[in-house]
C-alpha cells in the first residue's frame, strides 16, 4: 500500500475492511494503464461510496429522445419505445428550436417576421409533442415532454437537458452536415453531454442489439463507452471486442483485450476478442468487420477536441456519426 496511490479493486463490497481481509485486490499507482480490468479505485483517507446492486446498475432508468421539429420522427420513436419497454424506463421527449435572429432590423417588418417565426416554432413543437405521445399511446412507459425555444444554438440547451437521463437517443441524418445550423448537431451532443448517446441511422426503426461489437482502444473514452454500454452487452447474444492495432503491437493488444474480456465476464457478459493489424483507415476496417460479423450495434468511445468552436473528430468517430448504417452507442 502506498501513501497516496490508489487501490484498484475488481469487486466492490459494502465496507473496505472485510474486503481487504480476503486479500482479493490489486494495487497500482497507474490507474490509467490498468483501469481496463477494475470497477472502482479507492484512495485511502476518502470515504468509499457503495455501488448499487448489479441489477440496478445494469438498467437505463431514463431515456431522453431528441426529436427534430417539422420532421418525421416515427422510426426513432419506435426504437425508443422498444428500449423503454425492455427496461421499464421513463422517457423524456425533447425538441429544441432557435428563435430567428436578424443581423439588422427592417422598418415595419421586424415585428411581423419575429411573430411569424414564433408561430411556426409553436406549430412545429405542438406537432412534435403529438407525434411523441402518439408513439407511446399503447405503451406503459411514463412520459415527459420538453419543448426548448432559445436564442442560443439548440445543442447548447439539448446538452443541458441530458442531466435528467441515463441514455440519449438521436437520429443521424446522413443528408445533413454534422455541423448543420439549427438541426441537431450530433457531434456537439456526444462531446458535451457527458452521457452515452445512441446514434440511430436515418430511417432505422429496429434495434435488436443481439450481435454487438465493442471498438476497443485502451483509452479513457473506450473504457467509458464499454461501461456505459453494459446494459446492451448483458442482453446481447454475442459480444465481440475488437482492437485495431499496429502490427508490432498485436501482442499488447491481445493482452489488453484479455483483460477486457475478463472484466466483462465478471459482469455476466461472455465476450470474444479480436486483435486486427491496422491498415490505412481504421474507420473502413471497423465498418468491414461489423458487416462481416453481422453486427447490429457498435459500442465505441468518441474521440475529438474542440477547435475554433467546432469539433475535430477522430476518423472512426466521424464515420460512426455520419456514414454508418449500423446503430452506434458513443461515449466521450
Amino acid at each position: 500500500m502506498t501513501e497516496n496511490g490508489p487501490l484498484r479493486l475488481s469487486k466492490c463490497h459494502s465496507s473496505l475492511i472485510p474486503f481487504l481481509a480476503r486479500g482479493d485486490f490489486c494495487q497500482t499507482v497507474d490507474g490509467g494503464q490498468h483501469a481496463r480490468c477494475a470497477d472502482v479505485q479507492i484512495w485511502f483517507g476518502q470515504e468509499k461510496t457503495k455501488r448499487p446492486p448489479r441489477s440496478e446498475a445494469a438498467m437505463y432508468s431514463t431515456l431522453l429522445v431528441c426529436l427534430e421539429p417539422s420532421r418525421d420522427n416515427a422510426p426513432l420513436l419506435k426504437i425508443t419505445r422498444n428500449l423503454a419497454e425492455r427496461s421499464d424506463a421513463f422517457v423524456i421527449g425533447v425538441a429544441a428550436s432557435r428563435i430567428l435572429q436578424l443581423a439588422y432590423s427592417v422598418r415595419g417588418l421586424t415585428g411581423d417576421i419575429f411573430e411569424l417565426d414564433r408561430q411556426e416554432i409553436d406549430r412545429n413543437m405542438e406537432a412534435a409533442e403529438k407525434e411523441f405521445r402518439a408513439a407511446f399511446q399503447h405503451s406503459q412507459s411514463h412520459l415527459e415532454w420538453r419543448a426548448v425555444v432559445t436564442t442560443d444554438p439548440p445543442m447548447t440547451q439539448l446538452a443541458s437537458q441530458t442531466r435528467s437521463a441515463d441514455l440519449l437517443v438521436v437520429e443521424a441524418d446522413h443528408s445533413e452536415s454534422v455541423r448543420g445550423g439549427s438541426t441537431i448537431d450530433i457531434s456537439d451532443l456526444v462531446m458535451r453531454s457527458g452521457r452515452p448517446v445512441l446514434i440511430v441511422p436515418a430511417g432505422t426503426d429496429e434495434l435488436p442489439a443481439q450481435n454487438v461489437i465493442v471498438a476497443w482502444k485502451n483509452a479513457r473514452e473506450a473504457r467509458r463507452a464499454i461501461t456505459d454500454g453494459l446494459p446492451f452487452l448483458k442482453a446481447a447474444n454475442r459480444v465481440l471486442v475488437v482492437e485495431i492495432a499496429d502490427a508490432n503491437r498485436i501482442a499488447k493488444a491481445r493482452e489488453s483485450l484479455a483483460d477486457v474480456v475478463t472484466w466483462l465476464k465478471r459482469h455476466g457478459v461472455e465476450a470474444e476478442a479480436m486483435a486486427v493489424p491496422e491498415t490505412a483507415d481504421h474507420a473502413l476496417q471497423l465498418a468491414a468487420i461489423a458487416i462481416n460479423e453481422a453486427a447490429d450495434l457498435i459500442v465505441a468511445g468518441a474521440y475529438g477536441h474542440s477547435r475554433l468552436q467546432e469539433w475535430a473528430l477522430g476518423g472512426v468517430t466521424y464515420d460512426l456519426l455520419l456514414r454508418s448504417s449500423i446503430p452506434a452507442l458513443l461515449s466521450h
